[in-house]
């Protein structure tokens, strides 16, 4: 969804400015969490018997196998406390995996609560504040940080560039850094469209083509 897509963007160009200090690949969006939105919304529709609002989780030729999955649940949840949460945890899965082959993105199991990435908590606390304001000033400072700093070090660099093939090489591989680092943001400011995986995918290859040169 666009939502997402915006929020795993914020992920990942907040941790390739080295504000949280986590990997590549945990910036994601945090559908496959528990406490995500995806599962919230699947709780209530639990408690309340409707799976109407579960819909816009999946693509319209995915309703009826939630809507069969729903009924499954509802069934197995009057057995008793133990099989409520089985039967719930069984949903939560069957809808999240549905969800996110829907994004073309891969199913590996729900995450505790804390695995949701600290830029995309950021995004939802601006949608549940209707203020985005704090969320452009931490992302804006964050990419301006990440500039300057790899800018410092390959213009200190440059100027010792031609005292040794050693200086040469460190300012060579500064300066990819630098060019790689503005050119992976220039992309996903660019492919804000994008969908869940390609814009992680895109930044791995930027990571792996530091590495290379």
């Amino acid at each position: 969804m666009r939502t997402q897509t915006i929020a795993q963007f914020i992920a990942v160009a907040i941790t390739a400015a080295g504000l949280i200090g986590l990997p590549a690949s945990s910036a994601r969006a945090h559908c496959d969490t528990l406490d995500g939105p995806v599962v919230a919304t699947a709780r209530t529709a639990l408690d309340t018997g409707d799976v109407t609002p579960l819909l816009k989780w999946v693509r319209p030729e995915e309703e009826g196998e939630i809507k069969a999955a729903f009924q499954r649940t509802l069934a197995v949840r009057t057995k008793g406390d133990d099989a409520k949460e089985l039967a719930d945890m069984y949903f939560f899965e069957t809808l999240v995996r549905i969800h996110r082959a829907g994004e073309g993105a891969p199913y590996t199991g729900l995450k505790p609560g804390e695995a949701i990435d600290p830029a995309v908590a950021l995004a939802d606390k601006a949608l549940e504040s209707g203020s985005v304001d704090k969320l452009v000033d931490v992302l804006t400072n964050a990419m301006a940080n990440g500039i300057q700093e790899r800018f410092a070090h390959a213009s200190e660099n440059q100027k010792h560039v031609d005292e040794s093939v050693g200086a040469g090489r460190e300012f060579v591989e500064s300066y990819v850094v630098f060019t790689h680092y503005v050119e992976g943001l220039h992309g996903l400011i660019k492919g804000g469209a994008a969908h869940h995986g390609e814009t992680a995918a895109a930044h791995g290859e930027t990571a792996a083509a530091h590495g290379h040169e």
